[in-house]
């Protein structure tokens, strides 16, 4: 096996030098934006869902939001397991802009908090549907295809829970 110098990593160990190969991820540069989105906007919605279970004054807001931390923590191992077989590290953390969604809601109380937090749901799956659906079809991995098939029901199902929860708080 062949490793070029840009490839080889020092690693200092008991005082000494060793280089060691960096490991490349196995991923095309879509798929591999698809994982790192993934674990970023997975990250977000258990955040965001402790927040809101914490600070909502409305309580199909906090089932919903309770549902979020439960079911994106399984998706997460599951893009965990995913991403190691395929020598990837995921991103640490929620990324910019959705930092910057939590610091906006985290500002925010009582229905004027369930409202804001509604609408950057009902946005972020809207937006988790279109990126699994085109996954599931176009991904050039096997795994990170089944990976995003299988997770597209139940982002599916969020999107449509929020989008009701969304039209009953208009209605009030």
């Amino acid at each position: 096996m062949t490793i070029s110098m840009t490839k080889l990593l020092p690693v200092l160990l008991g005082g000494g030098l060793i280089l060691a190969a960096a490991a490349e991820p196995k991923l095309n540069s879509d798929d591999l934006g698809f994982v790192n989105g993934a674990a970023k906007g997975g990250t977000t919605e258990i955040a965001l869902g402790r927040l809101a279970a914490e600070k909502s004054s409305n309580p199909r807001v906090q089932a919903f939001a309770n549902r979020m931390v439960r079911d994106h923590s399984e998706i997460d191992r599951k893009l965990a397991t995913l991403a190691a077989s395929k020598g990837v590290e995921l991103p640490d953390g929620k990324g910019l802009m959705n930092d910057a969604t939590y610091l906006e809601l985290k500002v925010l109380s009582g229905k004027e908090f369930d409202k804001a937090y509604v609408k950057a749901m009902v946005a972020d799956h809207k937006d988790d549907v279109s990126s699994f659906e085109k996954q599931s079809t176009a991904a050039q991995d096997p795994d990170v295809k089944r990976f995003a098939a299988k997770t597209l029901p139940t982002l599916q199902e969020h999107l449509t829970m929020i989008q009701k929860i969304q039209s009953d708080i208009d209605m009030q």
